[in-house]
């Protein structure tokens, strides 16, 4: 499928592979999507600038990539963003179209049904969206689907006017009139509003005079506004206009009455002067986005709805509402003359956008003759789009098929910051071990990103594809943790070997499928079963193993105290959710690792692990807790694991005493050996990430397991165990 991408100041059509959706998604066949001018086109001016300036001009993000330097440091993060600049980001957030594919957890969405979708990021300007079920609404019988298009713009016009909270009768000022500002004076006017709009365009007031409003004015007149209210001023203004200065607040609070409402909608400058704004006691109000919901990804991602009669207006309610005031006439979408362009004129249709101004443009994704008369297909009879041939979920970057050359053919499945900072790049290193025959990730953009910054044969967004690739003889999994087990059983069932990033499993059930797999050589394809390897990768590094050759010939068992400086993580993270399972099973489970290398195999004989008892509700026990573990070769080892601490503090120090000498292991840095030699010293940190590769290609070729098996099993176990103990006493 295609898909616009802003890339440099400019506006390309890429071809993609189609999207997968989650259980909560719907997969939606567009037919309409809206370009809204005044947003887009900033965004592609902003595209042409250079990082630098864009980070200044955009201090939220540049907070974000600060962040984000400091975990992945400044090369790698650098390399992040300028890869996904250069190649391109979606665009759009509105369209109409059909479901062609339904979630398993939705159950009020069919398929053939017409829904509006919503979401930057999601309801791009694409042949095909997957959209969370609560971004997208069904469309009414009998509303043309050009309308429907609208529903993005139509929700914050919405959500403006709810925020302002006008009663009937009362006066309410809108202030720019472009597209958002033309559809918040209808909806005004549909609650029983005077209704009085102001833009320096006279054309632009014209229109919003055809469309309903009481009055427009081309400048503010406060002798006007007074005349047309009694002398009081407007009972609310909403700010609809999109500017750096901040006249229109200014302008907005001294046409407002004594206690009446300002409400900001669009993106203008916020400094005020406290006197005036003290003086009439005006409320100030920010009306973010779609409404309630927006942004949270418990409601958005996870479909968890609020309540109605807590939260009477959540975004998809606005969006439902919206619908209903377009099919009932209330609201009139095309009376705004929005400009129609055939999705494969986009480019040609943006170009045109940088010298004309109108107020919407629509582009058109080939409708079906049935839609094309704007009535919807009666109940339960769906368009035939979706019985044509599906679009490819494989797009290929090379025209001719790569040769292996002897090389370890291999598949990455999840394309988030850290494989594409860390596998990607020693995949790409190590050359002579590997060739990348494919790049799997939800979306097709993010798959074809990385298939070309990385030299892929092809990108896809379904999994099963490379299992099913008999030129792949391994793959990485690099994906969210619950999906890890189902995904490591797969792949070893079609014969592949399997780098798992940890932890392997969620719980004892995913890991005893596992464990059958390796017990039961009947249920492998091959006659012994294929490499399994978890990401346990510290084990790797060259201070790990300097470790293991200091301590080889110990007379007596280890002392080791491993304290884990992990840093704050909100409770709603995703690592704290069911898709993570906690920061223990999670992350936890690479210092258990540790102790089992460094004891050589020994088995766990006692475990005993005890969380803190929070005082506040942002604190996790689970997230704070030290665990001491006894080895059958007599070795103590204690990792205290805490968020509690500060970010300056070095994330990983061990001590590990051993027959006179002490090793003292700083974040991956240093080894310091205090009574004796062997002392290590790196310029940077190496966690053994790339030796660990070099390892899993060993094993594929040798069949020389780089972790024993049980190994993996009984850090896998402790993990589990020390979790109950920390959540459940």
């Amino acid at each position: 499928m295609n898909q616009a991408l802003v890339q440099k100041g400019n506006i390309v059509l890429e071809e993609v592979p189609l999207p997968a959706i989650s259980a909560n998604e719907v997969l939606v066949k567009t037919h309409y999507s809206l370009i809204s001018t005044g947003t887009e086109l900033a965004g592609i001016s902003m595209s042409k600038e250079s990082l630098l300036t864009r980070a200044l001009k955009q201090p939220h993000n540049l907070k974000k990539v600060m962040k984000m330097a400091a975990d992945r440091g400044i090369i790698k993060t650098y390399k992040i963003i300028k890869g996904m600049l250069d190649f391109g980001t979606p665009t759009g957030y509105s369209l109409a179209g059909e479901v062609i594919e339904v979630g398993e957890n939705i159950t009020d969405i069919k398929k053939g049904d017409l829904v509006a979708c919503s979401g930057a990021g999601i309801a791009n300007h694409a042949e095909y969206v997957a959209v969370p079920r609560l971004l997208a609404s069904r469309i009414p019988n009998g509303l043309d689907l050009k309308q429907a298009a609208s529903v993005t713009l139509g929700a914050i016009a919405m959500q403006g006017v709810r925020q302002a909270n006008p009663k009937f009768g009362e006066s309410v000022a809108v202030v720019g009139l472009g597209l958002l500002g033309q559809l918040t004076c209808q909806i005004l006017k549909a609650a029983g509003c005077k209704v009085i709009g102001i833009d320096i365009s006279a054309g632009r007031c014209g229109l919003a005079k055809k469309c309903g409003a009481d009055f427009t004015f081309t400048g503010v007149s406060m002798n006007e506004i007074k005349r047309i209210t009694d002398g009081f001023g407007v009972d609310a203004a909403i700010i609809t206009a999109s500017t750096d200065s901040n006249e229109p607040l200014n302008q907005a609070m001294e046409m407002t009455r004594k206690k009446g409402t300002v409400v900001v909608v669009g993106a203008v400058g916020l400094n005020l002067s406290r006197s005036p704004w003290y003086e009439k006691e005006i409320d100030l109000k920010i009306s973010c986005s779609y409404g309630p919901g927006r942004y949270d990804a418990t409601y958005e991602e996870e479909m968890l709805d609020y309540p109605l009669p807590y939260v009477r207006w959540t975004e998809n309610r606005n969006m439902e509402e919206y619908l209903r005031l377009l099919v009932d006439g209330k609201v009139n979408f095309t009376n705004l003359h929005p400009q129609e362009f055939k999705f494969s004129e986009a480019v040609a249709a943006y170009e045109k956008l940088k010298t004309e101004k109108p107020l919407a443009v629509i582009l058109s994704y080939r409708p079906s003759r049935s839609e094309a008369t704007g009535l919807m297909r009666p109940e339960g009879v769906p368009f035939d789009s979706h019985k044509k041939e599906a679009p490819e979920n494989k797009v290929f970057l090379n025209s001719k098929k790569l040769e292996k050359n002897g090389k370890i053919g291999i598949a990455v499945i999840g394309a988030g910051a850290f494989a594409s900072t860390t596998h990607l790049p020693n995949i790409g290193k190590l050359g002579k071990l590997f060739k990348l025959k494919a790049v799997v990730a939800k979306k097709g953009v993010h798959a074809k990103q990385f298939a070309k910054q990385y030299d892929a044969e092809y990108c896809t967004t379904d999994y099963q594809e490379v299992l099913k690739d008999k030129d792949i003889d391994a793959v990485i999994i690099a994906t969210r943790h619950d999906t890890h087990a189902k995904m490591t059983l797969e792949a070893l069932k079609a014969g592949k070997a399997v780098l798992v990033e940890k932890p392997l499993a969620l719980n004892k059930e995913e890991l005893s499928k596992i464990w059958e797999f390796f017990k039961n050589p009947h249920s492998a394809p091959h006659p012994s079963p294929p490499t399994l390897l978890v990401g346990f990768n510290r084990r790797f590094s060259p201070f790990a193993k300097r470790v293991c050759e200091l301590t080889q010939n110990r007379k007596n068992p280890l002392i080791i105290n491993f304290r884990v400086n992990a840093g704050y993580l909100p409770l709603d993270h995703w690592t704290q959710t069911a898709q993570g399972g906690g920061r223990v099973i999670g992350e936890a489970c690479h210092f258990f690792d540790l102790f089992k290398f460094w004891t050589s195999g020994a088995r766990v004989t006692k475990i005993e692990a005890q969380s803190i008892n929070p005082q506040t509700k942002d604190v996790a026990a689970q997230d704070n807790f030290s665990a001491t573990i006894k080895y059958e070769d007599g070795s103590v080892c204690t990792l205290l694991y805490t968020a509690l601490g500060n970010k300056n503090l070095p994330k990983e120090y061990a001590e590990i005493f051993c027959d006179g000498k002490v090793m003292i292991l700083d974040d991956f840095r240093s080894l310091k050996v205090v009574g004796g030699s062997g002392s290590l010293k790196m310029f940077g940190q190496d966690k053994g990430h790339f030796a660990e590769l070099e390892a899993f290609a060993h094993a594929i070729k040798t069949g020389e397991a780089p972790i024993k098996l049980e190994d993996i099993f009984d850090t896998s176990e402790l993990s589990f165990e020390v979790n109950k103990q920390v959540t459940h006493g």
